[in-house]
């Protein structure tokens, strides 16, 4: 059974996302997504073609879009009602070949043979009860498969927002665990340990931890319209975790 926080943060995904938002990081995400996310998240799954692949939480369906580009054979899980519908969309115009099946990850129904890999990008740290999701994925991947998933960094977690503020990044909460609440949904802090650890006990081989700053040369880009923009040169917003399950 899901759990009732859980519920809670789906609700708040399904109520709080608009199409507009949809539409506009269908193709290849947000800025952040383009730039620090996409990259290495595919180098980390390498070539995918072939490849039967599960995208964990996979929202509106980009990145699910992008490997089924690089001809991986992919099945997407997404629990809520507004993004699953539009990833249903997007897959009866471009006919991919995509699967988009609406399931909390928490209880992921069966979905077939087991996956080369499972790619679980910006998810985890959205779910409240977020341990059974990690284990699902762990378990929906073949022997000697991979696990990779991706996570606002969980030491700078608000960089932009106390960059802005302060011109530095501060943080003064790093070890407890508790709520962020977003313009969109919550985030939920919990140190890099717990994720680690819990990998560790579903007996998972760690293959790589990247942390990636953002190009200086794509920040000078966009510098005049945010000068906060260096935070993300000088620190990594985001955590990138490659997993071999066991044989």
């Amino acid at each position: 059974m899901t759990s009732r926080a859980n519920e809670i943060a789906i609700d708040q995904w399904n109520t709080s996302t608009t199409r507009e938002a949809m539409e506009t990081t269908a193709q290849e995400g947000d800025f952040a997504k383009r730039h620090l996310v996409n990259p290495t998240l595919l180098r980390m799954l390498g070539d995918v073609r072939g490849r039967r692949l599960l995208d964990a939480g996979c929202g509106n369906g980009y990145v699910s879009r992008i490997l089924a580009g690089q001809g991986a054979q992919v099945v997407g899980v997404e629990p809520t009602d507004v993004m699953c519908a539009f990833a249903r969309e997007r897959e009866v115009e471009l006919r991919q070949g995509i699967t988009y099946v609406q399931a909390d990850l928490t209880r992921l129904p069966d979905l077939g043979a087991p996956f080369d890999a499972v790619v679980c990008s910006m998810v985890l740290m959205a779910i409240p009860d977020w341990k059974p999701a990690m284990r699902a994925c762990v378990e929906a991947v073949r022997p000697g498969g991979l696990f990779v998933f991706a996570l606002v960094h969980p030491a700078f977690e608000q960089l932009l927002s106390t960059w802005q503020k302060h011109g530095e990044y501060r943080l003064q909460r790093y070890l407890e665990e508790y709520e962020i609440v977003g313009a969109v949904a919550s985030d939920f802090h919990r140190p890099l340990s717990a994720y680690l650890n819990e990998l560790a006990s579903l007996g998972c081989r760690l293959r790589e931890v990247a942390e990636p700053g953002l190009d200086s040369a794509v920040a000078a880009e966009v510098r005049s319209a945010l000068p906060e923009i260096d935070g993300y040169v000088r620190l990594p917003n985001f955590l990138f975790v490659s997993a071999e399950v066991p044989a």
